[in-house]
C-alpha cells in the first residue's frame, strides 16, 4: 500500500501531538510537510524531537501532501484548505466553527472533488447525531463549562466587558445559537460547529456557555430530541498544554487519520 502523505499545519499543541505520532510511525501514513508561521521554531523543534520533514509554504502543500490537518487560528482556514481543495485533495479541520462562515470551502470541495473531514475533537456521539438527522430531529441543546482561563480573552468577553476573573462561582457568558456562538468564541467552541454541522445547522442548535471555577476541565453536555431517538451526552476533557483545547482532541484527529488507511 502506498503510504498517505500528510501534511500539518500549524504546529502548536495539536500539530506538534499529531507530528510525533506520525514521525514514531502510523501504518500507511507518513508525516510529508508542515507549515508553520514561525519556521525558526518550528525548525528548532523538530531538531529537538529528532523529526525530519520540510517546513513548506501553504500554497504549496498539495505538491507535498495527500491529506492536510488544519492545526491553526480560525482566520486562516481559507490559505490551507482552498490549495488542497482546489487540487482536489482532502483537509482536516478542527476549527470547524470556521466553516460556518466559510461555507465557500464546502462549494470548491463538491465542485472539484476534494474533501473536508471534520474529526469528532472533544465530542462523543456525532454518529448518533448524524443517524438522526437521516430522520427529523426537534432539538438540539448544548452546555459547556470550562475553568475560567480556558475562556480568557475571547472576543465576546472582551467586547463586552465581561470578566472571568476571580470567579467563586458559576458564570453564564453566552446563550445564542451555534453559529453566534462560533462567531464570538472562535477558539473555544469548534465542538459546537461539529455538533451543528453533524446534526440541524448553526441556526436551530443552541449553547449555553460557562465559565466555571468549580471544574477544572472542559465539559460539554448535549440533549437531542428527534423521532428516532432522544439522548443526552457528556464528557468532560483533560486540557492540553492549551488550556482552550482538551487532549482528546489530538487523540481525535490521529484515530480519524487512522480511518483513512483502515
Amino acid at each position: 500500500m502506498v503510504p498517505m502523505r500528510i501534511g500539518i499545519a500549524g504546529l502548536g499543541a495539536i500539530g506538534r501531538a499529531v507530528a510525533r505520532a506520525l514521525a514514531d510511525g502510523m501504518p500507511g501514513l507518513e508525516l510529508a510537510g508542515i507549515a508553520a508561521r514561525d519556521h525558526g521554531k518550528a525548525r528548532a523543534w523538530l531538531d529537538a524531537q529528532g523529526i525530519s520533514c520540510p517546513l513548506v509554504k501553504l500554497e504549496a502543500m498539495p505538491s507535498h501532501a495527500d491529506l492536510v490537518v488544519e492545526c491553526a487560528p480560525a482566520a486562516v482556514l481559507d490559505a490551507i484548505c482552498r490549495p488542497m481543495l482546489s487540487a482536489r485533495k482532502k483537509a482536516m479541520v478542527l476549527s470547524a466553527g470556521a466553516l460556518l462562515s466559510h461555507p465557500e470551502l464546502i462549494e470548491l470541495a463538491s465542485h472539484k472533488g476534494g474533501q473536508i473531514i471534520v474529526p469528532t475533537g472533544a465530542l462523543i456521539g456525532l454518529d448518533a447525531v448524524t443517524a438522526a438527522a437521516q430522520g427529523t430531529i426537534h432539538s438540539v441543546r448544548m452546555t459547556t463549562r470550562k475553568p475560567p482561563r480556558g475562556l480568557a480573552g475571547a472576543p465576546h468577553l472582551v467586547n463586552n466587558n465581561i470578566s472571568v476573573e476571580n470567579l467563586t462561582e458559576p458564570k453564564r457568558v453566552f446563550a445564542g445559537t451555534a453559529r453566534e456562538a462560533a462567531a464570538v468564541f472562535p477558539a473555544n467552541v469548534n465542538v459546537v460547529a461539529a455538533l451543528a454541522l453533524a446534526g440541524i445547522g448553526p441556526d436551530r442548535t443552541t449553547i449555553e456557555i460557562w465559565a466555571d471555577p468549580g471544574v477544572d476541565r472542559n465539559c460539554h453536555a448535549i440533549e437531542v430530541d428527534s423521532d428516532s431517538a432522544k439522548f443526552q451526552m457528556s464528557i468532560e476533557n483533560v486540557p492540553s498544554e492549551n488550556p482552550r483545547t482538551g487532549r482528546i482532541t489530538a487523540l481525535s484527529v490521529l484515530a480519524a487519520l487512522t480511518k483513512q488507511r483502515a
